[in-house]
Order: structure tokens, then C-alpha cells, then sequence
């Protein structure tokens, strides 16, 4: 391994048939790509045919392919538990990397944590396949008390700042973030009582709490193609983005809330499940 060649890139699949092969395509050309682990979850797709047929023309990619599905965290702690590089890049398989977006994170990270004097995760600028830009880049902390009265208070995203090259926020999407092994391991990698969603946010609190900057390259644009490996389970995807929305609040939040309020949360959180199942199975 080189300098030059320092990036694990982490790819957790399910379903992901649609999108696999080109995901791997780039990170296979991608600069600064030293190994490429693939953690698949059990998919029925075709997806881990696809990801051997990368593997057998190409020797950094490995992969683990998991008889069941145990969830989003477990599967990048194991990705991050294969491999060895110093730079850490998790990267969703329906993320379309340009040759140059991760090793210019790296860069990024590398000169950061160096001025700052401390860890940095960062994110990159996301969009869909028509140039719109994913609110879910941006986010602030969401405050579930303040929800509870505030419509404006649900919504997190954050306005991009194009003066800025690196863009603080309090969280950034694990559909594509980069930061060193070292910052990984002292955090404990991800939460694996998250299934899926709200686990990203949970890791960017938790850096920030260990003294970590989080922010967002807003010159490297990364296409984000949302939500293809949800489309097959919806009702499963829906429960547990729920489900993680209350533990995150558990965790973070809830200690220091009265009993009414942990109440009226939790209660606002399963009420609104019904809702959002029904509008994930009409989509």
C-alpha cells in the first residue's frame, strides 16, 4: 500500500442489483482506492453475483455475504473489521463516485485535521440524477421537543454555503462520509442497535462529543441515487427508520426531558409510523 493508495472503500449491498456494478465500476477507478469490501445483506437480486464478478477481475475487492440481514451498522463495522487502510470511506451502492471525489476527501480530511488539530468526518456535496441537491447532506440535530410544536423545528437540512470549501454541520448522510480509521476505532464504529437509519447522525454526535469537526466538501459532488435498495422492503425500512429515530432520541435526548415530554415523543414518533408506512407502499 502506498500513500497514494490509503482508502478502504466500504460498500454495504441489498438489492442493490440496480446499482452495484456501476457503484463498483467507479470505485474501482477511483483514485486513492487501496481495498474495496463489500458487505452484503442477504440479498435475493442478483446484487452478490454481480459484486464476485468484480472481485474475481479485481483483488482489492473482498466481500462477506451475510445469510440474513442484521442491519446497516453491523454490516459497515464489518466491512471496517476487513480491512486495514488508514482512510475509511463508507460508501452506499447507489453512490456514483467520480475518479477523484474520494482521494480529494482524503486530501480534504488530511489538511483539516491537520490546521484544526483534531479528527474531522466528512461528507461531500450529493445530488440526484438531475443536479438537485440532497437535503440530508446538511443536517442539524434534531430536537424532538422542539418537533413537537415547530414545524420548522422537523426540518434539519441545512443551506448550502458555496463561499465555504469545507461547510460545518452537526451531521452529515452515511450514504457517503470519509474519516480516518483512528477516529473509527476510538468511536467504536457504528451503533449496531441501529437496523437502519438515524445510525449516521448517532456516529456524527458522537464525533463531535469525542471532539471531532463534522462538515461537508461542498466542491466534491457525488451523485446519490436514493432509496433503491428500500424500494423492495418498504414496510420493513419504514418500521425501522422509526425505530431508530427512538432509540437516537433515547440516547441523546431523553435523559434530560420530563416524563411528559419522553411520552409525547415516543407517542408522536409510532403515531406518525402508520402514515409513513402507507405513503412508502403507495410510492
Amino acid at each position: 500500500m502506498t500513500s497514494a493508495a490509503d482508502i478502504a472503500a466500504i460498500v454495504v449491498s441489498h438489492e442493490s442489483g440496480a446499482t452495484i456494478d456501476d457503484c463498483l465500476a467507479r470505485l474501482r477507478a477511483a483514485d486513492g482506492v487501496a481495498q474495496i469490501r463489500v458487505i452484503d445483506n442477504a440479498s435475493q437480486d442478483g446484487t452478490l453475483a454481480i459484486v464476485q464478478r468484480h472481485a474475481a477481475a479485481d483483488a482489492r475487492v473482498r466481500f462477506i455475504g451475510n445469510p440474513d440481514n442484521p442491519g446497516f451498522s453491523v454490516a459497515c463495522n464489518q466491512g471496517a473489521a476487513q480491512c486495514d487502510a488508514p482512510w475509511l470511506a463508507f460508501v452506499n451502492p447507489d453512490c456514483l463516485v467520480e475518479a477523484d471525489s474520494l482521494s480529494r476527501l482524503r486530501d480534504l480530511a488530511r489538511e483539516a485535521a491537520h490546521d484544526a488539530g483534531r479528527d474531522i468526518l466528512l461528507g461531500a456535496d450529493l445530488v440526484d440524477e438531475h443536479g438537485a441537491r440532497d437535503p440530508a447532506a446538511r443536517r442539524r440535530d434534531p430536537d424532538f421537543a422542539a418537533m413537537l410544536g415547530s414545524r420548522a423545528a422537523r426540518e434539519l437540512g441545512i443551506a448550502p454555503d458555496n463561499a465555504l470549501r469545507l461547510q460545518g454541520v452537526d451531521a452529515i448522510s452515511g450514504a457517503l462520509m470519509l474519516l480516518s480509521r483512528d477516529l473509527f476505532d476510538r468511536l467504536g464504529g457504528f451503533d449496531s442497535g441501529y437496523r437502519l437509519h438515524a445510525e449516521d447522525l448517532d456516529l456524527c454526535r458522537r464525533a463531535r462529543l469525542a471532539g471531532a469537526a463534522i462538515a461537508v466538501a461542498n466542491g466534491v459532488r457525488v451523485v446519490h441515487l436514493r432509496g433503491i435498495s428500500s424500494q423492495a422492503r418498504p414496510l420493513f425500512v419504514e418500521w425501522h427508520r422509526h425505530r431508530g429515530l427512538a432509540r437516537y432520541f433515547r440516547k441523546f435526548e431523553a435523559p434530560r426531558r420530563g416524563g411528559l415530554t419522553r411520552l409525547c415523543v415516543y407517542g408522536a414518533i409510532w403515531a406518525r409510523f402508520p402514515f409513513a408506512a402507507l405513503r412508502a407502499l403507495l410510492r
